[in-house]
């Protein structure tokens, strides 16, 4: 499960009408123990793309970063934690501010 301990959602906007659909962005952080593989010492957070377009809806793109340097972390998550992830965007759509 992931250890979400903050998180914040915004509509992406899209002044030109280019892309199909709704982009959200999301920030959040993860509170991971020392022995899990993605763990830093700075923090971790995830910030995610999220597409809603009609009945599709899903994650174009996710990045992990380190917290306080903001600096891109080379690792993927696995895919029961990006299905969880996925989830956890689709439940707090709703929160952005549109």
């Amino acid at each position: 499960m992931l250890p979400i301990t903050e998180y914040s959602v915004e509509l992406v906007k899209d002044p030109f009408g280019i892309l199909s659909g709704k982009r959200y962005e999301f920030l959040i952080d993860l509170d991971l123990p020392e022995d899990d593989e993605l763990y830093s010492e700075n923090g971790v957070s995830v910030r995610v793309i999220f597409k809603e377009d009609g009945e599709k809806s899903g994650i174009v793109k996710y990045e992990l970063l380190e917290k306080t340097t903001s600096r891109l972390l080379d690792f993927d998550m696995e895919d029961e934690e990006e299905a969880e992830l996925l989830a956890f965007c689709r439940d707090h759509l709703a929160e952005a501010d549109e």
